[in-house]
């Protein structure tokens, strides 16, 4: 994972790049899901607000609700874990993202975020 990005204490990632930010569930998160099988994500143009749920996650042990670490504007989905959810549990897969969105969240939406060494942390 990236040291970049930040966490929240519900297992969600947000990772600014140009300007623009991935949205996903960190390793931890895929590790305690088990097998995945099936991840439903959102339509492109979507909005949502902070810790509002936007995809829905399931495993051979459970399904799970993902929520928005930071309000946004859906303009991508990764089009690959739709189609092939098992991907997300293998070790080199990197494309581990669910959305892209562009966000105006200001530092309040950001500030109850963890860092990733404190999330690990957190974690363990």
């Amino acid at each position: 994972m990236n040291e970049s990005m930040l966490c929240t204490k519900t297992h969600e990632y947000v990772l600014e790049q140009e300007g623009k930010y991935e949205i996903g569930i960190t390793d931890y998160a895929i590790e305690q899901l088990g097998d995945i099988v099936f991840v439903e994500l959102p339509e492109v143009g979507s909005e949502f607000i902070k810790n509002e749920a936007f995809a829905t996650i399931e495993s051979v042990k459970a399904a799970s609700e993902v929520y928005m670490p930071i309000s946004g504007k859906i303009i991508e989905i990764n089009e690959q874990i739709v189609n092939s959810p098992e991907l997300l549990n293998e070790e080199g897969f990197e494309d581990k993202w669910f959305v892209k969105i562009e966000s105006a969240a200001d530092q309040v939406e950001f500030a109850d975020l963890l860092d990733y060494s404190d999330y690990k942390e957190e974690i363990e």
